[in-house]
């Protein structure tokens, strides 16, 4: 299973039946960062009947937990974890503030709302797919560099930055090294000087190339 990470949080809100259903959802890298953004939404939402909440933290989702404060059993953390985990996204973080409205919505009404509440906070979010891959550093001469650009670019290798001196260093970030390494050694008949692959965790967001450290 491929893990989504949550780069930035958002809300979202629902109505039913006149019950205001609230949805803050925020980027947590620990369980210890998860609880105190559960404990600051309850602050904030002080006069709320209540505030649910799931996250799930960890590469691959490995630690998760929920609490249905105070709904009954099984109506409102659960299917609130279960969106998060059903869209595979992980180091997240969901409270859903309910506002009661006077009418109660039954135990079915109430995994729907809270799983619809989580829905629309995440529609609203900005997530990212967190790569295992490579940096692989390129010194070639100006008329390859235009070569390598127009390669990159045909076949969706990523481009992170260019380092322009007598010679220019291209950095392309990717998840096959080894082919990369054939298409610049081909296109350019062996003048490029090809370094070796660094193994880099990186990202793409808003387009653009993002490493992240460890």
């Amino acid at each position: 299973m491929e893990w989504y990470t949550l780069y930035k949080g958002a809300t979202g809100e629902i109505e039913e039946k006149k019950s205001r259903f609230i949805a803050t959802i925020e980027p947590v890298s620990s369980e210890e960062e998860a609880v105190q953004f559960v404990a600051a939404m309850k602050k904030k939402y002080w006069d709320a009947r209540h505030n649910c909440s799931a996250f799930i933290v960890g590469d691959n989702g490995e630690k998760t937990r929920c609490s249905d404060d105070g709904e009954p059993s099984g109506t409102a953390g659960r299917p609130m974890l279960d969106v998060l985990a059903g869209e595979h996204v992980t180091n997240a973080c969901v409270v859903v503030t309910r506002y009661f409205g006077g009418t109660l919505l039954g135990t079915g009404g109430l995994v729907r709302a809270y799983s619809a509440a989580v829905k629309e906070g995440l529609a609203n979010c900005e997530i990212i797919r967190k790569i295992n891959g490579f940096l692989i550093k390129t010194v070639c001469d100006y008329n390859d560099l235009t070569k390598i650009e127009r390669e990159a670019m045909q076949k969706g290798y990523v481009i992170h930055e260019k380092d322009y001196g007598e010679n220019v260093t291209i950095s392309i970030l990717t998840e096959d090294p080894d082919r990369i390494t054939a298409d610049i050694t081909d296109l350019t008949s062996a003048r490029a000087k090809i370094l070796e692959p660094e193994p880099t965790l990186y990202a793409l967001v808003n387009d653009k190339a993002m490493i992240f450290a460890g």
